[in-house]
């Protein structure tokens, strides 16, 4: 069922990933391809009632100030499902309140991800316990890794669209090895081998 498919998708590894507690610190809850992917009734399998949302690449691409195609009916769909909403990023106030105000969220700019600072301040502003909580973002070094620092839940996403920066393109080859190699398709309610 469900628990045992998380399970499996938890504790396997990449190929090249590095073993023990290093792996740990980058795995993930589960994987999607898009936050679009993540339903209502996927957070209440996993007992999530509350989201720590990431920007670039998860909500929109790099420094758009448009939500990507069907993220605010997502949005939407969440509030409408009781499910709280705090967008955790590490950029500026400029960049992230005009955003987190048209989604109609809360939001922690300037967040340090990895660090828990910006987490904190989140989980503060939603009033949930840790349990209930889940960190959706697409960067393994600050959104997986943050999120396992603090013990929290962790809703990978790939990433909407790949950043041509030379920090960023250094960055991504660096992740390849805990890139999760399943992603969940709540259709078939089993998880498939990711293509591309």
């Amino acid at each position: 069922g469900f628990a045992a498919f998380m399970q499996y998708n938890r504790t396997e590894p990449h190929r090249w990933a590095p073993e023990g507690r290093t792996y740990m610190l980058f795995r993930t809850t589960v994987a999607l391809r898009s936050v679009c992917d993540i339903s209502p009734a996927l957070l209440q399998k996993l007992g999530v009632r509350g989201l720590l949302l990431d920007v670039d690449n998860t909500l929109t691409t790099h420094d758009n100030p448009t939500p990507a195609p069907g993220v605010e009916a997502w949005i939407a769909q969440m509030k409408q499902h009781g499910i709280r909403m705090c967008i955790v990023s590490n950029n500026h106030p400029p960049r992230v309140q005009p955003f987190a105000a048209r989604l109609g969220v809360d939001y922690v700019c300037e967040g340090k991800k990895p660090l828990s600072s910006g987490f904190r301040r989140a989980m503060q502003k939603m009033g949930l316990h840790r349990k209930e909580l889940a960190v959706i973002g697409d960067q393994i070094f600050t959104d997986v890794l943050g999120a396992n620092l603090m013990r929290l839940k962790c809703i990978f996403v790939f990433p909407m669209q790949m950043e041509q920066t030379r920090f960023f393109r250094i960055k991504r080859r660096l992740e390849l090895p805990f890139l999760p190699r399943k992603v969940y398709d709540e259709t078939k309610q089993e998880f498939v081998l990711r293509k591309g």
